[in-house]
């Protein structure tokens, strides 16, 4: 079983495992851990009873294997699962190799093209050849063009690809030159940087040491020792290794990493995609298949990932290929450590795309990890561009290969002569214990494990010429210049591919919803891969100088690769007084302006690999307009000489959020004191008659200027009444003249001016 403790488990918090420690201390930890976990669960009577309950491999701080004698892993899993320190449970299921699927049924043979000849006897021959690499003819339509993706890179050195698989043999003729030489052999004894990680720290478990095939456990040696399958094994190698898993060596990783990158132009053997390109082999398959966790420890290794009691992996990889899978449908589900999509979330997370097989089922669902989420998932395709029989599909399928193809008829209805269209590629002679490299030549060579690491070496060529793409940005490239899938041209009378059942299906025509995007086309997927991310955004305002308060409008145009589409556009403002107040989001946007300044808007266009390209307008915005009015008070007046004058600015009709924010007072003409003179509301004294001119300026919000005048006539002060006596004893005081004069009031003219 799989077990993720708890963050706060005893367990965890007593015994913290570190990548610094040794092998031996994290399995030390592991074993602690397990038997505290068996004794809890009543799986084991004492606590030294290691030979009932075993600690297995880490798969970080709180993740690791569990292994119990005696008990079904359903059984088991239940009951771990209800112990208060556990937070997640799995079964460690034995994935299996690809198989090198030879077709059963008839209809699986392919016309006669060239260089196919039929001799004398009436036998199909076929002349050595990597049909499936070269540009697609008439009748060999899922053909990948390598030579036109060759045109702009044959792979950078600094692109490492992991095959995640059965292990290497290194001393391939082809191959040597693409393994990556190390002088650290205390890490990595073999010479060549890899792992083997089939039986890590499982001494205690005699099936997992006989699955490894190498005499040891895990270690830093990724050679490929075998994984032959014998009727002695059964029994031996777990209850899921049968008498039908008897079979001789595959070589399965050797064949796999020939594909993606065998050395060109030595003057012997084939060439591989992307053959500039290094090969990273992670061992994680042996005799009968590879578990979950030494597949998941593998992939997170490969990725740069530490993973407790390994060395650092000094070359990460950029590309996963995993040409392996479960034989039957299942769905992928889970999260975090421990479960496929959450390791898978690790590795991308890490920028490490994942190419995985769809699998050999014969047109059923996918197996788990070809139907996770976050990988490329890749189907087969025969030459003529319909779905091989083998092949399985679904809808998680990303994108078709070709798969090759292998039965040939005579006019009798009977299988003949060599397989022609086989997938090449390199390979050992042994039939169990290593033997002389080679090449597979017209021996059947099929499988969705050959369709992968055909996708697989085109992302390494993707990234060789471009090496910012990201996972997602990948997957996106390879279906977005995928090829139409055929409709016609192939055997007579198949269907349509349809969703997956309990029932198998042959030959068919694929759709997209069930053998992905359509047919790899490796030169477009590189081409694009190569210009991705470039592309300008012209962005334009109209009109280009406004008044404050005004609008105006936003507009965006993109000039992108070929091929490549506007997904969204988003328009910010990066600096000045303006909000957007209609389509932030569309490629036509309204701003309006609340200030005086510049205004930088900018439209960042996202386009549909995930890349953003970003553009500025700028606006010029002046102060607006006077809109209202500004008045003096008061409108009419008669001060005498020597009193004082309220003065003050009416806002009149300014305009919606406009308002008064500052004054400055002035005597423009005439005998006054001004007090409060930059204040809204002043106060003029008076001191001898005469007329006074007074000027006020006032600025709103929005900084634009008003004036205005008045004109006050100041009187001059009326003179002391006085009161005389007559002799005649009556009388009262009298008004001279001027006195009288004095009390007609001259009317105040108020003058108004207003100016911007």
């Amino acid at each position: 079983m799989i077990v993720r403790f708890k963050a706060g488990a005893d367990s965890v918090k007593a015994h913290t495992m570190t990548r610094a420690m040794s092998r031996a201390e994290v399995k030390d930890i592991a074993q602690t851990r397990a038997r505290a976990l068996g004794l809890r669960r009543g799986l084991v009577k004492t606590a030294t009873a290691d030979s009932q309950i075993h600690g297995g491999r880490a798969l970080d701080d709180r993740t690791q294997v569990v292994m119990v004698k005696g008990i079904s892993s359903a059984a088991l899993a239940t009951q771990l699962a209800a112990d208060g320190e556990v937070e997640f449970v799995a079964v460690d299921t034995l994935r299996k190799r690809g198989a090198a699927a030879v077709p059963n049924d008839p209809i699986y043979g392919g016309a006669t093209i060239a260089p196919v000849t039929v001799n004398g006897s009436g036998v199909s021959l076929r002349t050595l050849d990597q049909w499936y690499l070269k540009a697609p003819t008439t009748d060999v339509v899922s053909s990948i063009n390598v030579p036109g993706a060759w045109d702009v890179t044959t792979g950078a050195s600094s692109v490492v690809v992991a095959v995640v698989d059965t292990g290497v043999r290194f001393d391939h003729p082809d191959l040597t030159s693409k393994f990556i030489a190390t002088t650290d052999t205390t890490n990595f004894p073999s010479g060549y940087v890899g792992y083997d990680f089939i039986g890590y720290g499982e001494s205690g478990s005699s099936a997992s040491i006989a699955a490894a095939n190498d005499g040891n456990g895990a270690d830093g040696d990724a050679s490929d020792p075998g994984d032959w399958v014998a009727q002695s094994d059964i029994g031996k190698l777990g209850s899921s290794c049968t008498s039908d898993d008897i079979s001789n060596s595959s070589w399965h990783g050797t064949r796999v990493s020939g594909l993606i990158g065998a050395a060109i132009n030595n003057g012997t053997g084939m060439a591989g995609v992307s053959w500039g390109s290094m090969i990273l082999p992670v061992r994680v398959l042996g005799k009968c298949g590879g578990y979950d966790s030494d597949i998941m420890a593998g992939m997170l290794w490969a990725a740069g990932i530490a993973v407790p009691g390994t060395p650092t992996n000094p070359n990460k990889a950029k590309v996963i290929n995993m040409s392996l899978g479960s034989s039957s449908a299942e769905t992928c589900t889970g999260s975090g450590s421990g479960t496929y999509p959450g390791t898978i979330s690790q590795v991308t997370a890490a920028g490490t795309t994942i190419v995985v097989a769809a699998g050999n089922s014969e047109g059923l669902g996918l197996g788990i990890p070809g139907s996770c989420s976050g990988v490329i998932t890749v189907a087969g395709l025969r030459h003529a561009g319909s779905k091989v029989g083998f092949s399985s599909l679904g809808s998680n399928v990303a994108i078709a290969a070709p798969g090759g193809n292998c039965v040939n008829v005579d006019a009798n209805g009977n299988a003949t002569g060599d397989c022609i269209y086989t997938i090449q590629s390199t390979v050992n002679q042994g039939t169990t214990t290593p033997g002389t490299n080679g090449y597979t030549g017209t021996t059947a060579s099929v499988g969705t494990s050959f369709s992968t690491p055909l996708v697989a070496g085109t992302v390494a060529l993707m990234l060789s010429a471009n090496s910012s793409l990201t996972p997602t940005q990948v997957k996106s490239i390879l279906q977005s210049t995928a090829r139409s899938f055929v409709t016609s041209g192939a055997t007579a009378g198949i269907p349509a591919c349809h969703a997956p059942t309990s029932a198998t299906q042959d030959e068919c025509y694929c759709t997209t919803s069930t053998c992905g995007a359509g047919m790899l086309d490796a030169a477009k997927a590189v081409a694009l891969a190569q210009s991705a991310g470039s592309g300008t955004v012209t962005a334009t305002a109209s009109p280009t100088t406004v008044k404050a308060g005004a609008t105006a409008t936003l507009s965006a145009a993109s000039s992108l690769s070929s091929g490549v589409t506007a997904a969204s556009t988003a328009w910010t403002i990066v600096s000045g007084p303006a909000t957007i107040t209609s389509g932030a989001s569309a490629s036509t946007a309204t701003i309006t302006t609340n200030g005086v300044g510049t205004v930088v808007a900018q439209a960042t266009v996202t386009d549909n690999l995930g890349f953003t390209h970003s553009g500025q307008a700028t606006i010029t915005v002046s102060a607006a307009d006077p809109s209202g009015t500004i008045s003096v008070s008061p409108s009419t007046a008669s001060p005498t000489a020597g009193t004082s004058v309220s003065l003050s600015i009416g806002s009149g009709t300014l305009g919606t959020g406009r308002s008064i924010a500052s004054a400055s007072w002035t005597v423009v003409s005439g005998t006054g004191t001004l007090t409060n003179a930059s204040s809204t509301v002043a106060t003029l004294a008076t001191s001898a008659a005469g007329t006074i001119v007074v000027q006020v300026q006032a600025t709103d919000n929005l900084g634009a200027s008003y004036t205005a005048q008045g004109t006050i006539t100041v009187a001059e002060s009326l003179p002391t009444s006085t009161t005389t006596g007559s002799s005649s004893g009556g009388g009262g005081g009298a008004f001279s003249a001027a006195w009288l004069a004095l009390l007609a009031v001259a009317c105040v003219a108020l003058r108004r001016r207003a100016a911007a």
